[in-house]
């Protein structure tokens, strides 16, 4: 079910809206492999009439399933808006659509969680990415101390004097 508010409760006084938002609700629509949501949206919400609009503040969150861009590990990563406020007008051009008396906060509070999207995941800001182990050490593949890059072309042309 859509986030909803009724505009004939706020006739009455401001309203506060708190729980679950299902990911499937949300309708993320996301592509990126290394970013998943299966966990839902947790809204805490006080929605206030102002004349023509809505003004809409409280906290969202979101917990996201993601993989390090650089070693792909996988983590839990939380988009956490604290202070999140919103103004709808209910009249002119770019106006909230009002059908039987609700409104559907969804489309709003989508647009703010994908703006918070992690472009890149890393597990760890200073994540060094895949590492090789040294050859026949298969146990070491993991460990990042115990591990050695390889050396690239790069390193053999550092060597070059000229």
């Amino acid at each position: 079910m859509p986030l909803l508010v009724n505009l004939r409760h706020l006739e009455k006084g401001d309203l506060s809206l708190k729980g679950d938002l299902p990911a499937k609700e949300l309708d993320l629509d996301i592509h990126d492999e290394m970013v998943q949501v299966e966990k839902p949206l947790q809204y805490e919400l006080e929605v206030q009439q102002l004349e023509q609009s809505l003004l809409l503040q409280g906290r969202l969150r979101l917990q996201l399933q993601c993989k390090c861009v650089r070693c792909l590990k996988p983590f839990v990563d939380e988009i956490k808006l604290e202070r999140w406020t919103r103004h709808l007008s209910l009249e002119g051009e770019e106006k909230a659509p009002v059908v039987n008396d609700f409104v559907d906060l969804t489309p709003y509070v989508r647009e703010d969680i994908l703006l918070e999207f992690p472009q890149h995941p890393l597990c760890e800001a200073d994540c060094s990415g895949l590492l090789k182990a040294h050859p026949g050490t298969r146990e070491n593949a993991g460990d990042p101390k115990q591990t050695k890059r390889e050396s690239s072309a790069w390193d053999d042309l550092d060597k070059l004097k000229f």
